[in-house]
């Protein structure tokens, strides 16, 4: 009788269809997005500023990570968010939802000046918490002697929140405190600036911020290059 001879047999691959190829890139895509949403509603979020606000601190044309680590919570493109455990601290630069409803709580950036609790006054330009001249020497410009206001009594879930830029700042000197909810986190580092006009980085101006980053392309001197990778 002869040895008995082990024929090993091929399984046969299932071929891939289109729409395996479709279904694998679609999930791909799926999983990009969820960890978009996530870093974007929970970490940190990319900014420009549109601005003079804060200058000399941050220049029209910056372009800043903003980290919400802490902060605020939320689903990107939609108004739910929760506030998270950390506190603004004083002279701090802050990310925050202006509480100016006619104009659909537009995102601010500047600096934390009052806290809750404090009572803050200008005099001669100068701002004094609870009674003691603030030192700032952040500021664009001298104080305005002629500037007199307040005082204000910051409420408990408060904050208030001034421009360094003081005589071109909109901020709770003329619409008053920011409530804690309303804070979405603090910058951490300039990773682009570009000189470039206002209105270039307003909303609604798409084109011509594609433009001006084509511009940057072909004429690099456009680019601050001493401002990229600044910290805060």
């Amino acid at each position: 009788m002869g040895d008995a001879v082990a024929v090993a047999t091929e399984v046969p691959k299932k071929q891939v269809t289109f729409k395996d190829k479709v279904w694998r890139e679609v999930l791909s895509w799926f999983w990009v997005i969820m960890a978009f949403l996530f870093i974007e509603g929970t970490l940190v979020q990319a900014r420009v500023i549109p601005s003079g606000s804060m200058e000399r601190t941050v220049l029209i044309g910056d372009h800043l990570i903003v980290s919400r680590l802490g902060y605020d919570a939320g689903v990107p493109f939609t108004d739910w968010h929760v506030p998270l455990w950390r506190e603004p601290k004083r002279q701090q630069i802050i990310v925050f939802r202006a509480p100016l409803p006619e104009q659909g709580f537009p995102d601010f950036i500047k600096r934390c000046i009052g806290l809750p609790g404090d009572t803050l006054e200008i005099k001669a330009g100068v701002v004094y918490i609870n009674g003691k001249a603030l030192v700032e020497p952040y500021r664009q410009d001298p104080p305005n002697a002629l500037e007199y206001k307040g005082p204000w009594h910051v409420p408990a879930g408060q904050f208030f929140m001034m421009g360094d830029n003081r005589e071109n700042s909109y901020d709770s000197r003329y619409w008053g405190f920011v409530p804690r909810a309303n804070i979405i986190g603090t910058p951490v580092v300039i990773y682009m600036s570009i000189d470039a006009p206002e209105e270039v980085w307003n909303p609604g101006h798409v084109g011509e911020r594609f433009a001006t980053y084509i511009n940057a392309v072909i004429h690099p001197r456009e680019v601050r290059w001493k401002r990229l990778f600044h910290t805060f």
